[in-house]
């Protein structure tokens, strides 16, 4: 019995060779599959990729060949073969992989979904008015899992709905629907499966980053740091301004609400002080007479007989503190009665806003039977809804029925 032998042309060992050597020399490698390219796309992004990128394609065995043959040159580099798949072709470059995904990305172009494909990601449709009148394309909506009703006279989507999971194929009918709602889920050009980089693989999921979504997530992420750092004072090149400022007013603050002492606070607590003053004045009306300047007296000697008069009439000042005292007694009567007047007035207040409150808490009471009413009626439209879904899909059904006796006479 003979050995049955395969001859390997010399063709398909130059390719093996071409893509051995590739591998070796470009650092970056990315997996793409090129099913469902139209020859004149493929001829434009080789145009546009000439110089920055290396195409390769060929035989999915003859890539897998290459690969499993520099395994010990390239670290890691068999764990691309999983992602060769559909039409694959490999891609060589030394730019970095997120840029290289960016520019795989920017090439491609927008396509009507058809009948067998695979769905390349979750294909959804959102909800919303369509230009549809009502009619059969209700119940085909339904089909496909869409659920619809009818909106100013025109077919409405009530809720999005993913009608194909990425990986899966989309079917003939979901084509249709999709193609006559305007949305085009397929795009055309080299799709990105995965790429290499120094014994490390990158899905596309991670290399398909959002740059808009990125830079609002960045600059947040930056103020919610230079936040942290001012609140929990810890000083840096961009927080130590701020945090010197913020040092300077609340020791500022502290120093006025204490009435501490100090040259750079001393005329804010003069003006605080004067102010005091004057508001006690205005709230106790008191009056401050100007006091008259006394001019000194020239020293008289009179004699010793006149010592005992002059004793006695050094009684008046007595008299006049007395006067005062009385006087000082009046403004604290006023003082506090001032202070009693206050007391009543907050105790005014405190009642208006128990009222307040009491106003508050009805209104809240009122708004949720208000929302139990709004849900029961959203729950009879849903009920009027579903009815109203069957009656079309009855509707239907009997005219299918009344088309095929037709058919039959």
């Amino acid at each position: 019995m003979t050995e049955k032998t395969h001859h390997v042309s010399d063709l398909k060992k130059k390719i093996v060779k071409d893509i051995e050597k590739l591998i070796v020399e470009y650092p970056i490698i990315g997996a793409v599959n090129m099913e469902n390219l139209p020859a004149p796309q493929l001829q434009q992004m080789r145009s546009n990729l000439r110089g920055t990128v290396v195409l390769t394609m060929t035989k999915r065995r003859l890539i897998k060949i290459a690969i499993e043959s520099v395994k010990g040159k390239k670290k890691g580099i068999e764990a691309l073969i999983p992602y060769l798949r559909g039409m694959p072709a490999l891609v060589f470059t030394k730019e970095n992989p997120f840029k290289l995904a960016k520019t795989l990305n920017k090439n491609k172009t927008s396509a009507p979904a058809k009948g067998g494909q695979t769905a390349p990601f979750d294909i959804k449709v959102p909800k919303g008015p369509t230009s549809f009148a009502p009619g059969p394309i209700i119940g085909e909506l339904a089909m496909i899992g869409i659920k619809s009703g009818v909106e100013s006279g025109k077919v409405a989507i009530k809720e999005d709905s993913i009608v194909v999971k990425e990986g899966q194929k989309i079917s003939q009918k979901v084509a249709e629907i999709l193609t006559r709602l305007g949305i085009e889920p397929m795009e055309v050009g080299l799709n990105l499966t995965a790429i290499y980089e120094n014994g490390t693989i990158f899905e596309s999921k991670v290399l398909n980053v959002d740059e808009k979504k990125f830079m609002e997530d960045l600059t947040k992420a930056a103020s919610y740091a230079f936040n942290l750092a001012v609140n929990s004072g810890y000083p840096t090149k961009e927080t130590i301004m701020v945090l010197i400022g913020k040092a300077f007013n609340d020791a500022k603050a502290l120093g006025l609400s204490q009435n501490i002492i100090d040259d750079m606070i001393i005329d804010e607590l003069l003006g605080k002080a004067e102010r005091s003053a004057l508001s006690l004045k205005s709230v106790a009306n008191i009056e401050i007479p100007e006091k008259a300047v006394e001019e000194p007296k020239a020293e008289i000697k009179e004699p010793k007989e006149k010592i005992i008069i002059t004793e006695k009439k050094h009684e008046a000042p007595e008299r006049e503190l007395k006067r005062e005292i009385k006087e000082d007694k009046k403004i604290i009567e006023k003082l506090e009665k001032v202070e009693e007047k206050k007391e009543e007035k907050i105790e005014k207040f405190k009642k208006e806003e128990e009222k307040i409150e009491a106003k508050i808490e009805k209104k809240e009471e009122v708004e949720v039977k208000i929302e139990k009413q709004v849900d029961k009626i959203k729950k009879e439209e849903e009920k009027l809804e579903k009815k109203e879904e069957k009656i079309e899909a009855k509707i239907e059904e009997e005219e299918i029925a009344i088309k095929h006796i037709e058919g039959e006479k």
